[in-house]
């Protein structure tokens, strides 16, 4: 039987790379990497066609900026160790300070780095809680009512991230709230941030209203440069997870088709937002009804990695393929290897249709996690 397999289309990844590389050159504004969302590092080549800077959170993240992607990271971490603090600004051109007393203990041991503070709006529409960085009692960011009427000297810009696969409309409210709160101190900056979450790539995203809004941005603050750090935009609808019917099994009139991947492990996202995905050849259906109606269900020991329902047009056969559509962002990177079950292979469909592997794994992967 095949092997489950994470497959990222070249042709859509760049189709992605260029369109957010229009955007960013008609709105003057810088548009990096997130690689909490994506970080293959073979696929850093072609990134480098388009874009010139990453964002990372961590150190492992930083390094990978800096040591693979070849550029230094804009960096922000909810908080910075002793520990990891002088290897993490070795690799960081932009350095974001969660807190003000993050700032205090660490801005004087480092040096050649623009500081920034990463600050609340108090305003998101992002509806899932879990998602929401301005939900109330978030540990992210200082509200305009902590911040010193006078910023120190060393903090040259803002950083504000309020979206999650967010469009321009919802940016466009956003803005508002973070001119109305933060407006007063951009004649002390240098740059502001916006984050991520701004899914400029999804095909009813309003490109040219961010694009406005953009210019309009800059004729009122001009000495600002304007950066964003998208994820899930470069690698939006960019490539399947292929998973293989395993065994089906029936109770209580539910019949479920175990397939060789798990959502817990390889689409944790599916059961934390939670969100149906789109399975290649099936709809999905409320309830339990009519023929050739499946749960599908992943092949680890928790109760709960399964979804449902799914109706195909034939009765599904053990070793046929169920292809998971746009399963490139936020998996690759949340993988895990609860139960020691398969991993998914990693591969790259090339412009020339051959499909080349990036990534296997085996046995000591997963041993090498406990070492």
């Amino acid at each position: 039987m095949a092997k489950p397999i994470y497959i990222i289309e070249e042709h859509k990844l760049r189709r992605n790379l260029q369109l957010i590389a229009d955007i960013a050159a008609k709105s003057d504004i810088e548009i990096i990497l997130a690689f909490k969302a994506f970080a293959l590092w073979k696929t850093f080549p072609i990134f480098r066609e388009y874009i010139h800077a990453t964002t990372a959170s961590s150190l492992s993240e930083a390094r990978l900026a800096y040591e693979v992607f070849g550029a230094p990271a804009h960096t922000y971490s909810p908080a910075y160790t002793e520990e990891d603090f002088a290897e993490i600004a070795r690799c960081s051109s932009h350095l974001t300070f969660n807190s003000l007393a993050q700032y205090e203990r660490f801005h004087l041991k480092a040096e050649g780095i623009s500081y920034g503070l990463r600050v609340n709006p108090e305003y998101s529409e992002v509806e899932i809680l879990i998602y929401n960085p301005c939900a109330p009692g978030t540990r992210f960011g200082i509200t305009a009512d902590k911040l010193p009427q006078q910023l120190p000297s060393d903090i040259k810009g803002f950083h504000c991230h309020c979206h999650c696969e967010s469009g321009a409309e919802e940016f466009q409210h956003t803005l508002a709230h973070i001119e109305d709160k933060f407006a007063a101190w951009f004649p002390q900056l240098e740059w502001i941030n916006f984050g991520g979450g701004h899914l400029m790539t999804h095909k009813e995203y309003d490109t040219e209203l961010l694009i406005e809004m953009m210019q309009d941005f800059h004729r009122r603050y001009p000495w600002l440069k304007v950066i964003f750090e998208p994820g899930s935009a470069f690698a939006w609808q960019t490539g399947p997870l292929v998973s293989h019917v395993v065994d089906v099994v029936e109770d209580k009139g539910i019949q479920t088709a175990i397939l060789d991947v798990s959502f817990t492990c390889h689409m944790p996202d599916c059961l934390e937002m939670p969100y149906f995905p789109l399975v290649r050849g099936a709809e999905h259906e409320d309830e339990n009804r009519g023929n050739f109606v499946y749960r599908l269900g992943g092949n680890s020991c928790l109760s709960g990695d399964f979804m449902g329902y799914w109706r195909f047009d034939h009765q599904l056969e053990i070793g046929e393929e169920v292809i998971f559509e746009d399963m490139i962002h936020y998996t690759t990177v949340k993988t895990n290897t609860f139960n020691g079950i398969t991993h998914p292979a990693i591969a790259m469909r090339h412009l020339d249709g051959s499909l080349e592997i990036l990534r296997t794994f085996t046995y000591e992967d997963y041993l090498s996690r406990m070492d």
